[in-house]
């Protein structure tokens, strides 16, 4: 008599369950390690960004010309610098070109939107602050803003 040869349906059917059961702790870990991933590219361009002005206010006894740009050129997709958040600096309370914040808004415009939702911040006292808006992917997926520094890890770790 002949051995039966190959895998019953059963035995088929719990080896795709624990394969799903795996998955599904696996891929929101996954996501979590990739976002935290791009973030950096929004601190690391806030840092280089805040120095770069203050050795603008050195030499200018000023933070720019105008309220809406500040005194150095800001990072964007067109030169691939950036690819997750655009970058932007305006002068920092009472209009006067003495103080500034430059902010890093998560997606892109007319490219990568996987960032939406964050926004961090920095000002001339070194004031860092992350801001998740409600409602988007991130908040959504248990992101929460941080009014002290910058949120790198869930819900709000700096």
């Amino acid at each position: 008599m002949k051995q039966p040869r190959g895998f019953t349906l059963i035995e088929v059917m719990i080896t795709v369950a624990i394969i799903a059961i795996l998955a599904a702790v696996a891929l929101p870990s996954y996501t979590d390690y990739i976002r935290r991933g791009k973030i950096a590219e929004a601190t690391a361009g806030l840092s280089d960004l805040r120095v770069k002005l203050e050795q603008f206010y050195q030499d200018n006894r000023n933070y720019g010309s105008t309220a809406a740009v500040c005194g150095v050129a800001m990072p964007d997709a067109t030169t691939m610098q950036v690819r997750f958040f655009t970058f932007t600096c305006n002068w920092g309370a009472g209009g006067t070109n003495q103080s500034y914040t430059i902010t890093a808004t998560g997606g892109m415009a007319g490219g990568d939107q996987s960032m939406a939702g964050f926004m961090f911040t920095i000002d001339q006292q070194n004031v860092k602050t992350t801001t998740i808006t409600a409602g988007s992917m991130a908040a959504n997926a248990g992101w929460t803003g941080n009014p002290n520094c910058w949120a790198i890890r869930k819900p709000n770790q700096c």
